[in-house]
């Protein structure tokens, strides 16, 4: 079983990747493989809503999107970081998040997945409620901890020192990896994962 985690941070030893290190050296200590995925610095377009994706489940402007989601396709699990800029994740970060889910939604169905942020100080919840909205709609599992997925530091030192932001991760990682070992239990003892009804769009006119 391998987790793909997410670094939207301009910065790739920064202070999210502290938090994802945590996690993952936590899932590695489960038995569980674990890989950080960085988007680098370069910016990521938003997504136009231009629809070529469907049938191909990749978007046509390719880049580090169709590149994450070539490995996607095979993880088991996800957790995606993202830094705080201006009280909401950083803007590359966003346009990735949508381009990816719109493309991929198929890579996320039932895999349990979850999301952190960091920051010095401030917009941390904020930022964690807009990107845990990519996996509630997308039937993923919600992997929680015992306090808000949240990390805090001005560097990868500083979050080091915050200890409670640390056991939280910490905590992540546990969680994920029980509930990755139940997934695979029900797996082996036949259990099929839930069947999917014909989706319905109802637009809202006057």
């Amino acid at each position: 079983m391998k987790v793909l985690l997410v670094n939207g941070s301009p910065h790739e030893n920064g202070t999210t990747w502290a938090g994802l290190d945590e996690i993952a050296r936590t899932l590695e200590a489960e038995d569980i493989k674990a890989e950080i995925f960085w988007i680098g610095t370069d910016p990521v377009g938003g997504c136009i809503g231009c629809g070529a994706c469907e049938g191909t489940g990749r978007c046509a402007f390719g880049g580090i999107v169709n590149e994450f989601l070539d490995k996607a396709e095979k993880a088991d699990g996800f957790v995606f970081g993202a830094p705080v800029h201006y009280a909401g994740p950083a803007g590359n970060m966003k346009a990735f998040m949508d381009r990816v889910f719109y493309a991929g939604g198929h890579c996320f169905r039932l895999k349990p997945g979850a999301c952190i942020a960091a920051a010095r100080r401030a917009g941390v919840v904020t930022t964690v409620d807009d990107l845990n909205k990519y996996l509630t709609i997308s039937e993923m599992p919600v992997v929680s901890s015992t306090y808000w997925n949240m990390v805090f530091g001005f560097d990868a030192k500083q979050a080091r020192q915050d200890a409670e932001g640390m056991l939280t991760m910490r905590n992540i990682g546990r969680n994920m990896a029980y509930l990755l070992k139940c997934m695979e239990a029900a797996k082996a003892a036949g259990i099929e994962k839930p069947g999917e009804e014909p989706r319905v769009w109802t637009h809202f006119i006057r």
